[in-house]
């Protein structure tokens, strides 16, 4: 099997899923919203070294959506995806529709996020964190993968996976892989193809502030920091939403004080495309 084979029913991927253990094959899990690009393709390669058989959701949730008009304008591109796995050996495609991951019997149990989903993309994205983990969970209940992949990009999301497979005790490890950039440094995103070619120039200035804030973290407070990353953000054309420098388990905001791993997260409009974006402050 490759890229190219596609199940869209849940009976389908548990049946393959099913053939692959009976051949002690390993299985890795990569969910994605499609739209794929570089990052993705990372994700996928990454998930091929160390399994064997790997399985690639493509599934635009709409409960992580705040916005309806977000998740009306998100890419869907599902044939030019495919296109896109096709050269990868031991990889399926998933492309459920809705009630196929959100079946009438759902059984979801509920994760408590302990206030993780209450800061950063959680604070201006109510709701968010719980759509995320729901489909996630449901995703890991009909793929039952040992391994699955996510971005850093999206580095709240990981650690709020991360927390709910500890609380739920499931049987997955999950494999968090770096964020991958344009040449320009720009962060790799579906939401990058609503950009204008002048937009991605604007977008820059998220690139920069955070590698400002390296520098600058040598010698001064997480708050001097970022006080000064937000007066260099404004600086540009891009509409910010938040930057803040948090610790990388609690995420909460950090001030007087450095701690091993602390991260910059940022959010902002580019025109009406939000775009995000985080980097190691503190090694």
């Amino acid at each position: 099997m490759d890229g190219r084979t596609v199940f869209t029913s849940r009976q389908e991927i548990e049946l393959a899923i099913s053939a692959a253990r009976l051949q002690g094959k390993s299985i890795g899990f990569v969910p994605t919203m499609g739209a794929l690009h570089e990052g993705h393709i990372a994700l996928v390669k990454r998930a091929v070294l160390e399994c064997e058989y790997v399985v690639i959701s493509i599934f635009v949730n709409p409960t992580q959506f705040n916005n309806p008009k977000d998740l009306e304008l998100y890419p869907r591109m599902l044939e030019k995806d495919v296109d896109m796995l096709k050269d990868f050996n031991n990889v399926v495609v998933f492309a459920p529709t809705v009630d196929q991951v959100y079946p009438s019997n759902d059984s979801f149990p509920g994760v408590d996020l302990e206030g993780l989903d209450a800061v950063l993309e959680g604070e201006f994205r109510p709701g968010h964190f719980q759509g995320v983990v729901h489909v996630v969970y449901n995703f890991f209940q009909i793929v039952q993968p040992d391994f699955a992949y996510f971005g850093l990009k999206d580095f709240q999301q990981v650690a709020v996976i991360e927390h709910m497979v500890r609380q739920l005790e499931l049987k997955v490890k999950i494999i968090p892989c770096p964020t991958l950039r344009e040449k320009s440094g720009l962060a790799m995103s579906s939401r990058n193809l609503r950009l204008t070619e002048q937009q991605k120039s604007d977008a820059l200035i998220i690139h920069a502030t955070l590698n400002a804030m390296v520098q600058k973290a040598i010698e001064l407070t997480p708050n001097e920091v970022a006080e000064f990353a937000r007066d260099l953000f404004n600086s540009g054309q891009l509409k910010l939403e938040y930057l803040e420098i948090v610790d990388p388990h609690s995420l909460q905001k950090l001030s007087n004080q450095w701690v091993k791993g602390a991260v910059c997260c940022i959010a902002a409009f580019c025109g009406d495309v939000r775009l995000i974006d985080n980097m190691l402050i503190k090694p």
